[in-house]
């Protein structure tokens, strides 16, 4: 039975993203599938990597469910707000804290590249921004979606990653949110 593990990055329990996210497991719970969750903005821990890589910080117990469940997955769905062209702190204080050598890539000593320890999975981001995607895409290069699909994910290895980029969010209609949550409830129901 496939492992989808939904990881929402958005720090407000009432935002448009946590929408999406029980859209998504609303979907998923149709399908043929078991769901995880992870809201990041519930889970207690030290989002800063206060020595970076030169030592290990101890990990909460927040974080070893974590590392367990995203080992598990065999799908993973994030989802998160744009700001700033990037993902909200605290998501990126939990990558920080959970994708580590010997756990998302081990180092290869006289390589420059790593071996990637979370091969066999898939992802999908669910992205919302203020920024309409032509600009983001044209103008900016997309750096959001660059720097976490490749210089995170695919980096330890989790391929395919598919991206739902949802735009513009800031005065949206209450008819293009439902829009929005119908189609990523689809999502969930195809498990892509």
């Amino acid at each position: 039975m496939k492992q989808v593990l939904i990881i929402n990055g958005h720090p407000d329990k009432e935002s448009f993203n946590h929408a999406l996210s029980e859209a998504y497991k609303k979907g998923v719970n149709s399908s043929n599938a078991m769901v995880t969750q992870i809201n990041i903005s519930e889970l207690e821990f030290n989002p800063n990597l206060k020595f970076g890589y030169r030592k290990r910080m101890d990990l909460e117990p927040d974080l070893v469910a974590a590392i367990d469940k995203i080992k598990k997955a065999d799908h993973m769905v994030w989802l998160f707000p744009m700001w700033w062209y990037g993902y909200p702190a605290i998501m990126k204080g939990f990558i920080d804290r959970t994708f580590l050598p010997g756990i998302a890539y081990q180092p290869i000593e006289g390589k420059p590249l790593p071996e990637k320890l979370l091969k066999g999975k898939s992802a999908r981001l669910i992205i919302t921004a203020d920024t309409p995607k032509w600009y983001d895409f044209l103008i900016m290069k997309r750096p959001a979606i660059n720097q976490f699909k490749k210089g995170t994910l695919q980096f330890c290895g989790i391929n395919p990653v598919k991206v739902t980029y949802i735009a513009t969010m800031k005065n949206s209609s209450s008819d293009f949110r439902e829009k929005w949550l119908r189609k990523i409830s689809v999502l969930g129901e195809q498990l892509k």
